[in-house]
Protein backbone atom coordinates (compact mmCIF):
# COMPACT_ATOMS: atom_id res chain seq x y z
CA UNK A 1 0.00 0.00 0.00
CA UNK A 2 1.38 3.55 -0.67
CA UNK A 3 1.71 4.96 2.14
CA UNK A 4 2.15 8.60 1.25
CA UNK A 5 -1.23 10.60 0.95
CA UNK A 6 -1.34 13.86 -0.88
CA UNK A 7 -3.67 16.60 0.94
CA UNK A 8 -4.56 19.73 0.28
CA UNK A 9 -6.91 22.15 1.13
CA UNK A 10 -10.14 24.10 -1.00
CA UNK A 11 -12.11 26.56 1.69
CA UNK A 12 -12.89 24.59 4.30
CA UNK A 13 -12.41 21.06 3.05
CA UNK A 14 -9.44 19.03 2.48
CA UNK A 15 -9.24 16.94 -0.38
CA UNK A 16 -7.05 13.76 -0.75
CA UNK A 17 -5.67 12.29 -3.42
CA UNK A 18 -6.11 8.76 -2.25
CA UNK A 19 -4.40 5.55 -4.63
CA UNK A 20 -6.96 2.80 -5.10
CA UNK A 21 -5.45 0.76 -2.36
CA UNK A 22 -6.23 3.71 0.13
CA UNK A 23 -9.65 3.79 -1.18
CA UNK A 24 -10.36 0.50 -0.77
CA UNK A 25 -8.84 0.44 3.07
CA UNK A 26 -10.42 3.25 3.80
CA UNK A 27 -14.30 1.79 2.66
CA UNK A 28 -13.37 -1.69 4.28
CA UNK A 29 -12.60 0.53 7.51
CA UNK A 30 -15.68 2.36 7.46
CA UNK A 31 -18.25 -0.60 6.12
CA UNK A 32 -16.79 -2.52 8.72
CA UNK A 33 -17.56 0.15 11.90
CA UNK A 34 -20.93 0.71 9.99
CA UNK A 35 -22.75 -3.30 9.99
CA UNK A 36 -26.29 -2.83 9.31
CA UNK A 37 -27.43 -2.87 12.76
CA UNK A 38 -25.31 0.09 14.31
CA UNK A 39 -27.12 3.21 16.10
CA UNK A 40 -25.99 6.93 15.45
CA UNK A 41 -24.95 6.83 18.95
CA UNK A 42 -23.14 4.12 18.98
CA UNK A 43 -21.09 5.32 15.56
CA UNK A 44 -20.51 8.60 16.98
CA UNK A 45 -18.87 7.92 20.50
CA UNK A 46 -16.79 5.19 17.93
CA UNK A 47 -16.04 7.75 14.91
CA UNK A 48 -17.05 11.41 15.98
CA UNK A 49 -20.17 10.86 13.49
CA UNK A 50 -23.42 9.41 12.85
CA UNK A 51 -24.50 7.23 10.00
CA UNK A 52 -25.53 9.94 7.58
CA UNK A 53 -21.58 11.40 7.80
CA UNK A 54 -20.58 7.65 7.76
CA UNK A 55 -22.91 6.67 4.30
CA UNK A 56 -21.54 10.01 2.64
CA UNK A 57 -17.94 8.44 3.01
CA UNK A 58 -18.65 4.86 2.22
CA UNK A 59 -20.32 6.93 -1.58
CA UNK A 60 -17.32 8.50 -2.12
CA UNK A 61 -15.00 6.19 -1.74
CA UNK A 62 -17.18 3.36 -3.61
CA UNK A 63 -16.47 2.61 -7.54
CA UNK A 64 -13.36 4.31 -7.70
CA UNK A 65 -12.77 1.84 -10.38
CA UNK A 66 -9.16 0.96 -9.89
CA UNK A 67 -7.68 4.45 -10.28
CA UNK A 68 -6.79 7.71 -8.09
CA UNK A 69 -9.43 9.35 -6.23
CA UNK A 70 -9.69 12.79 -5.63
CA UNK A 71 -11.81 12.66 -2.18
CA UNK A 72 -13.02 16.08 -0.87
CA UNK A 73 -13.37 15.95 3.34
CA UNK A 74 -14.35 17.89 5.76
CA UNK A 75 -12.44 18.09 9.04
CA UNK A 76 -14.55 16.01 11.20
CA UNK A 77 -14.46 13.74 8.26
CA UNK A 78 -10.97 13.13 8.26
CA UNK A 79 -11.56 12.26 11.56
CA UNK A 80 -13.77 9.58 11.08
CA UNK A 81 -11.47 7.81 8.74
CA UNK A 82 -8.86 7.91 10.59
CA UNK A 83 -10.82 6.46 13.86
CA UNK A 84 -12.50 3.81 11.84
CA UNK A 85 -9.08 2.79 10.34
CA UNK A 86 -7.58 2.42 14.08
CA UNK A 87 -10.47 0.71 15.26
CA UNK A 88 -10.87 -1.86 13.31
CA UNK A 89 -8.21 -3.81 14.98
CA UNK A 90 -8.90 -3.33 18.46
CA UNK A 91 -12.61 -6.13 17.20
CA UNK A 92 -9.41 -8.85 16.37
CA UNK A 93 -8.04 -9.48 19.95
CA UNK A 94 -7.81 -12.97 21.03
CA UNK A 95 -9.13 -13.77 24.54
CA UNK A 96 -5.59 -13.84 25.69
CA UNK A 97 -4.94 -9.71 24.35
CA UNK A 98 -3.21 -10.82 21.58
CA UNK A 99 -3.89 -8.89 17.90
CA UNK A 100 -5.50 -12.13 15.20
CA UNK A 101 -3.91 -10.97 11.65
CA UNK A 102 -4.95 -13.96 10.15
CA UNK A 103 -8.96 -13.23 10.81
CA UNK A 104 -8.37 -9.17 10.47
CA UNK A 105 -7.18 -9.74 6.68
CA UNK A 106 -10.16 -12.67 6.26
CA UNK A 107 -12.66 -9.82 6.71
CA UNK A 108 -11.12 -6.68 5.63
CA UNK A 109 -8.76 -7.55 2.89
CA UNK A 110 -5.42 -5.50 4.15
CA UNK A 111 -3.05 -6.33 7.15
CA UNK A 112 -3.29 -4.39 9.99
CA UNK A 113 -0.03 -2.88 9.15
CA UNK A 114 -1.85 -1.50 6.04
CA UNK A 115 -4.36 -0.02 8.14
CA UNK A 116 -1.59 1.73 10.09
CA UNK A 117 -0.06 2.92 7.74
CA UNK A 118 -2.65 4.88 6.14
CA UNK A 119 -4.01 6.44 9.26
CA UNK A 120 -0.08 7.47 9.72
CA UNK A 121 0.01 9.23 5.98
CA UNK A 122 -3.21 11.24 7.51
CA UNK A 123 -1.65 12.38 10.25
CA UNK A 124 1.60 13.71 8.46
CA UNK A 125 0.03 15.00 5.86
CA UNK A 126 -2.06 16.69 8.39
CA UNK A 127 0.44 17.85 10.07
CA UNK A 128 2.67 18.78 7.34
CA UNK A 129 -0.71 20.75 6.00
CA UNK A 130 -0.58 22.55 9.63
CA UNK A 131 2.93 22.64 9.99
CA UNK A 132 3.50 25.06 6.64
CA UNK A 133 0.26 27.08 7.22
CA UNK A 134 1.48 28.80 10.54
Amino acid sequence: MDTDLELTRDGEEFVARLAPSQASALYEALIYARHENVTDAYLTVLLGAGRDVVDGLLARLRDHGGKPLDVRFQPTELHVALSALTNAATHFVSGQGLFSEEPFHIRLGFFRQNFDALALAINNALYQFYETAS
